[in-house]
């Protein structure tokens, strides 16, 4: 699912959404780790080359799935190299989106939306649509870049979610972000 007002992240541009600098201002460990245990499942949506899919798949171990999701199979073969022939490559699963839905079946405990709400041209339908993919007690965090998505539209987008049926639980700190941490009412 893409479009909207900012465009979807190149392919090309995907090493500076793995830099060093990213990884310790946004650690994918200190936004998610409090959400997610051993054996969840759990959407990285909008997952780009995987740094919040590897993380949340050792978090959720084993007996755990972490489907990492994209519009752009580059960003899925990214994400393939690295856990070719480790044991993270059987715990996460590489789903390609189409532009219109998730095309998933999946019952979730965790979903993460990450710098990537924005970039869907029809929010109403994709929080429907994560809706039905939630578990009843689940958890989706939405989290979106304060440099692209002003108070008001995140705002807005927060107001989408909560008109479908969800529940703002609170307002995580996430640096240069807005986030909303949601569950179901």
């Amino acid at each position: 699912m893409a479009g909207g007002k900012n465009r979807v992240c190149p392919v090309e541009r995907a090493g500076s959404l793995e830099h060093w600098l990213r990884k310790l201002l946004q650690n994918p460990n200190g936004i998610v780790g409090r959400y997610l245990k051993p054996g969840m499942s759990a959407i990285d949506f909008g997952c780009g080359p995987g740094i919040f899919s590897i993380e949340m798949a050792k978090m959720v171990g084993g007996k755990g799935r972490v489907f990492a999701v994209d519009l752009q199979q580059g960003m899925l073969d990214r994400l393939a190299a690295k856990i070719k022939g480790t044991k993270l490559s059987s715990i996460i699963k590489l789903h390609r989106c189409s532009e219109n839905s998730i095309g998933l079946k999946e019952k979730l405990d965790f979903v993460l939306a990450f710098y990537v709400v924005h970039e869907v041209p029809d929010q109403t339908k994709l929080f429907q649509e994560i809706k039905s993919l939630m578990k009843p007690n689940a958890m989706l965090l939405v989290v979106e870049p304060s440099f692209h998505v002003s108070k008001k539209e995140f705002q807005g987008t927060v107001e989408k979610a909560l008109s479908l049926g969800f529940k703002a639980i609170e307002m995580p700190r996430v640096f240069f972000s807005r986030s909303v941490l949601l569950g179901l009412k």
